[in-house]
């Protein structure tokens, strides 16, 4: 019985180093919803529910996501100057490589958003949550020094979401 039990494991083991397995991965190009490499600058989205829409490379200089539902969406690469995020929802999303110079988050909710190398020159943050959000040092200690006010939505103050000193 030991012998019949080592000899099965044994040729289970060789058949899954033998039989390849397909891997999945999710990658910008394999959403429907994504928008990639179009000019959409100065776009309306207020309002909307956007929930897990991705944007990579696009220029959305001055669009308007006010009050915009975005959990769960992703902006790659992509140009938000001035653009207004005031009130928007942007839970758990993700902002790599987003230039956020002039824009305004007040009283958005960013709580556990990946906001990596992502620049955050002049924004407004009045109000807004950042809880549990991840960012570079260097953007922190910027957005700490204009941070002030509390979350309509959450409750939370936009100094103590940020962990500023």
């Amino acid at each position: 019985m030991r012998y019949w039990q080592a000899l099965v494991g044994f040729v289970l083991a060789i058949a899954m180093l033998l039989i390849p397995l397909s891997a999945y991965a999710a990658s910008s190009s394999s959403i429907s919803r994504s928008a990639g490499k179009e000019e959409l600058s100065k776009k309306d989205f207020s309002g909307q529910s956007l929930v897990g829409a991705e944007y990579t490379s696009v220029n959305l200089e001055n669009a308007n996501f006010s009050n915009a539902d975005l959990r769960g969406g992703v902006f790659n690469g992509t140009v938000l100057q001035g653009a207004n995020f005031h009130g928007a929802d942007f839970s758990n999303g993700i902002a790599y490589l987003v230039d956020f110079k002039g824009a305004d988050l007040s009283d958005a909710i960013l709580t556990e958003a990946m906001l990596l190398r992502s620049t955050f020159d002049n924004v407004d943050v009045t109000g807004a949550d950042f809880t549990d959000a991840v960012l570079d040092n260097i953007q922190l200690k910027k957005l700490c020094a204009k941070a002030s006010g509390i979350n309509s939505h959450t409750g939370v103050s936009t100094r103590e979401s940020l962990g500023c000193k």
